[in-house]
């Protein structure tokens, strides 16, 4: 079992947790992953590393509360269990001196971009970030993200907080300054990823994102995370999180991405039921 210290809300659907987990804790690197069980009989939830602290032994993810798994883990709290908590997962960011890279979240996907920022300018890099969100509500870690940024740009789709922009017109912005930019690594939805790409190609500028798929075992086995990157069959679990952006085959992804939309919805709702008349009986 593995016990949840921190439990903090970033945001009307974001959640924030602070895992006992020392032997993951002493491995992670990152840009990896782990995948959570809340009960013994759970669907098994990947998400990637948000934070990692070696010496106390601690993992931080965040999830949004999309479909009925993260709902139940956001009703969760500081001091309650997890039945597993299984990682480090898939392979780390390729960590190097580059000179000048951009580190691009959007969303959720400030949380996973954070780590890869920090390693990189520990490496010596010079690091850009661009953080972004539909609005100010659903902004998060800030002054996280500046603290192992050299420059960091904030946008709202809706000019709510920072830059009224998407990620991506800073991102051409700084591309067309210039070729100073030598590596980008952008993190968030897939469609948001997909447009980074196509904004970093006609510059030829090397892009990394890392890919959310459809996963079950984690290990390999069972090829529901396969992508097709380069004309070729990928596994996000063993083979990524993160692959060239440039050549994987977005609209296959998203495509895939809503396979099960109508069944997340039933176990949503279903789950939604469960704890209104459970609240209604108390």
């Amino acid at each position: 079992m593995y016990k949840i210290l921190v439990r903090q809300d970033l945001a009307p659907v974001t959640k924030l947790m602070v895992i006992e987990a020392r032997e993951v804790a002493r491995k992670a690197k990152a840009g990896q992953f782990v995948i959570v069980r809340i009960g013994e009989e759970g669907e098994r939830i990947p998400l990637t590393i948000a934070d990692f602290d070696r010496q106390a032994g601690t993992i931080t993810i965040i999830f949004q509360e999309v479909g009925k798994s993260t709902l139940h883990l956001g009703t969760l709290g500081a001091g309650d269990h997890l039945a597993s908590f299984t990682g480090p997962l898939g392979e780390p960011s390729e960590i190097e001196d580059y000179g000048t890279v951009l580190c691009v979240g959007g969303g959720v996907g400030i949380a996973p971009v954070f780590p890869i920022a920090r390693a990189l300018q520990q490496a010596g890099n010079h690091v850009i970030s661009i953080i972004g969100a539909r609005n100010k509500d659903l902004l998060f870690w800030e002054e996280k993200m500046r603290s192992v940024s050299d420059e960091l740009i904030v946008c709202t789709d809706d000019g709510s907080y920072g830059r009224k922009a998407l990620v991506t017109v800073p991102m051409r912005e700084l591309l067309e300054q210039g070729g100073d930019v030598r590596h980008i690594w952008a993190i968030g939805p897939a469609i948001m990823m997909k447009f980074c790409c196509l904004t970093a190609d006609p510059f030829d500028a090397p892009i990394t994102v890392s890919l959310n798929s459809i996963m079950v075992d984690g290990t390999g086995m069972c090829g529901a995370c396969r992508v097709e990157v380069g004309g070729r069959t990928r596994f996000v679990c063993v083979d990524g999180p993160e692959f060239d952006g440039r050549k994987v085959d977005w609209d296959q992804l998203l495509t895939r991405q809503r396979i099960y939309l109508s069944e997340e919805k039933l176990a949503r709702e279903k789950f939604e039921h469960k704890c209104r008349c459970a609240e209604h009986q108390s």
